[in-house]
């Protein structure tokens, strides 16, 4: 059982969907969790069904001013910062069709805000022994026709990880992405019209599990990068995607299989 007990984590979009979960896990290992967001109702309703060691604050990722007032209120505090996860997310994504205004607002979500707050979080963190986790997605590692910045910043967040943890190393401050699969999610849900077994359907094409996953297995993966179990994992991503990475273009199939005009 993994345990971060007497940690304090910051969990950016942590209002619902894997975000939320995100939260839940760290806090049901022990941590002690800032929720921050920009759907304040919500927000305070995850921090109330958690309890003890939770609590919620506004934070637009992409407003500086709102990162450093959650920075300066931290250190009002006297806080030290072990955990930060960048999870805020936006989905805005038209593909090539995006206009400008959009790439933008997204880029500075999904990117620049999480750069930002990593950029004001690192002088309250723990050192050694600060963890970062970026959240990915395997949008962010193979091209999708219909996708634009979404997908862009995933993989530049990627990279972004690398680069951070080259520059926090000599202050013992790990940095890693954990990037999901398809997941059963709001987004997810959204798309099925909340058919659960239609979404498994889907996945069992790209997945070698044969399902989608769910928001507790990407949770559980953030619990463990957070972990001092992880200790020796840095600047690298962690798939957890129930294998969609591993497979090609073929879906891990051999060409006689889609040369099969009888299917």
């Amino acid at each position: 059982m993994i345990r971060l007990d007497g940690k304090f984590a910051i969990v950016t979009g942590a209002t619902r969907s894997i975000g939320e979960f995100i939260a839940r896990g760290l806090h049901a290992a022990g941590a002690s969790v800032l929720v921050t967001g920009v759907e304040d109702e919500p927000g305070r309703a995850v921090v109330a069904s958690l309890g003890d060691r939770a609590e919620y604050r506004h934070v637009d990722v992409g407003v500086d001013d709102d990162i450093d007032s959650c920075i300066r209120y931290l250190e009002s505090r006297n806080a030290v910062l072990d955990i930060l996860v960048n999870c805020a997310c936006s989905y805005v994504d038209k593909g090539l069709a995006t206009s400008r205004a959009d790439w933008l607002s997204t880029l500075n979500v999904n990117l620049v805000g999480a750069a930002i707050f990593v950029q004001k979080a690192v002088p309250i963190m723990k050192q050694p022994g600060g963890v970062i986790v970026n959240i990915g997605s395997v949008s962010g590692k193979a091209a999708m026709a219909d996708r634009g910045p979404y997908s862009m910043s995933k993989a530049a967040l990627m990279h972004f990880t690398r680069c951070a943890a080259a520059a926090l190393g000599e202050q013992g401050i790990r940095v890693v992405t954990v990037s999901p699969g398809w997941t059963w999610s709001p987004p997810m849900e959204k798309m099925t019209g909340n058919d659960r077994a239609l979404a498994d359907r889907g996945g069992a094409h790209t997945h070698p599990l044969g399902r989608v996953g769910r928001m507790e297995e990407v949770s559980n993966a953030v619990v463990f990068a957070c972990s001092d179990e992880a200790s020796w994992i840095n600047g690298c991503d962690i798939p957890v995607d129930g294998g969609f990475s591993a497979l090609g273009p073929n879906q891990g199939r051999m060409p006689q299989y889609w040369l099969d005009l009888s299917r």
